[in-house]
C-alpha cells in the first residue's frame, strides 16, 4: 500500500456527511481523525463510538478517532478532508490553514458557489493556500446510506491526478466505489446547481403534479446547469455523469434531500421560513439560489428554473405563479 495512504486523514466537520466521510475512510482501513467544533459532541462521539445527533444509526470503526483540538486533529497528515457547508467553507479554510503541514494536500465535499463572491469551492481553496494540491468530493450520495455501508459510487476530482487517486482508493472498499477525474469545475457546478432544482423538483411534487413534472424540471435542470458549467469552462460529459445528472436525480427524487423536503413543504403551501424550521438543518439550496442567479447574470446565461426558485424562496413569490412563469415562456427548441 503507498505511504500517502497509511498516514492518518483528518475529515473537518462532523455533520452527517463529515461522519460519514470519516467513517467510510476508517472502514476502509484508514488512520482517521473526525473534527468537530462542538466540543461536547465531539466527548459524546468518543464516548458513545458513534454521532449521535446527525448520524446515530452509524457505529464508528476501530480506526476512527473524534478529536476536538483542531491541531491535534491535523498534525501530521497527508490529506485534510472538508466536510462544512458552503457559507462556512472559506472560513474554515483559513481556520485550518496555519495549522497544515506544508505538504498537506486539502480536499473537499462542501457544494455551492460563495454567495458573496461567486467562486467554486477550488477558486476559493486557491485564494486561501495557493498551489496546495486540491480536490472536490461530490456525486449522488445519502449521509445515513453511506455510514450504513449501502453500496455507494462517486466522483474525485482534481488536476492532480496522482492525489485524486490517492484519494479514491482512500474512499474505496467493498460497498463504496469512487472515481476520478479532472474537470474540477464541471463537478463543483453539478454540485451547486442541483441543489436549487431540487427544490423546484420538491415544489412540483408537493402541489401534486405527477411524474411528468418531476422528469421535465429534472431534464430541463440538467441543460440549465450544463450551459451554466460550459460558460465556466467545464467539460460537456461530465454534467452526463454522478457528479452532474446522478447527484441531480438522487436529490429531485428522494426524500433524504433537504433541498427537496423544503420544496415540499412550500408546494404544500408553507412558507419558506417555516418550511426551514421544520428541517431544523441547513439547506444548502436557500443561499445557492441566490449564488447560482448571481453567477448565471454575470456571465450571460438563461436558468429560469433557477430564477424562479430564487424567486420563490428571496422575493415572495408564490409557487403557482413561479410555474406559470416557467409554462408560459416562448416556444423554443430543445438545444439552444
Amino acid at each position: 500500500m503507498p505511504r500517502a495512504l497509511l498516514t492518518p486523514m483528518a475529515v473537518i466537520g462532523a455533520g452527517s456527511w463529515g461522519t460519514a466521510l470519516a467513517i467510510q475512510c476508517a472502514r476502509a482501513g484508514h488512520p482517521t481523525r473526525l473534527w468537530g467544533r462542538d466540543a461536547a459532541l465531539v466527548e459524546s462521539m468518543r464516548l458513545g463510538r458513534r454521532n449521535a445527533r446527525y448520524l446515530p444509526d452509524a457505529e464508528f470503526p476501530p480506526s476512527l478517532t473524534p478529536v476536538a483540538d483542531l491541531s491535534a486533529a491535523l498534525a501530521g497528515v497527508r490529506d485534510a478532508l472538508v466536510a462544512v457547508p458552503s457559507h462556512a467553507f472559506r472560513a474554515t479554510l483559513l481556520l485550518i490553514q496555519p495549522l497544515l503541514d506544508e505538504r498537506a494536500r486539502v480536499a473537499w465535499a462542501s457544494k455551492g458557489f460563495e454567495l458573496s463572491t461567486g467562486l467554486l469551492p477550488h477558486e476559493v481553496a486557491r485564494e486561501v493556500f495557493g498551489p496546495r494540491p486540491g480536490a472536490v468530493l461530490s456525486g449522488p450520495t445519502f449521509a445515513r446510506e453511506v455510514g450504513a455501508g449501502l453500496p455507494t459510487a462517486m466522483t474525485v476530482a482534481s488536476r492532480d491526478a496522482n492525489f485524486a487517486k490517492e484519494l479514491a482508493l482512500r474512499l474505496s472498499g467493498p460497498e463504496f466505489r469512487a472515481y476520478t477525474q479532472s474537470d474540477i469545475v464541471g463537478v463543483e457546478v453539478g454540485g451547486a446547481v442541483k441543489n436549487v432544482i431540487a427544490i423546484g423538483s420538491g415544489i412540483a411534487d408537493g402541489m401534486g403534479f405527477g411524474a411528468n413534472t418531476r422528469v421535465a424540471l429534472i431534464t430541463r435542470g440538467l441543460a440549465e446547469m450544463t450551459r451554466l458549467g460550459l460558460r465556466l469552462g467545464a467539460q460537456r460529459d461530465t454534467f452526463m455523469g454522478l457528479a452532474a445528472l446522478g447527484d441531480l436525480v438522487l436529490t429531485c427524487t428522494d426524500d433524504q434531500s433537504r433541498n427537496r423536503r423544503l420544496g415540499l413543504a412550500l408546494g404544500r403551501g408553507h412558507s419558506p421560513a417555516l418550511a426551514l424550521r421544520e428541517i431544523g438543518q441547513v439547506v444548502e439550496g436557500v443561499t445557492a439560489a441566490s449564488a447560482v442567479r448571481k453567477v448565471a447574470e454575470r456571465v450571460g446565461v438563461e436558468m429560469p428554473i433557477c430564477f424562479e426558485v430564487h424567486r420563490v424562496m428571496h422575493e415572495g413569490r408564490p409557487v403557482r405563479a413561479a410555474l406559470q412563469a416557467l409554462m408560459g415562456r416562448e416556444v423554443r427548441s430543445e438545444t439552444e
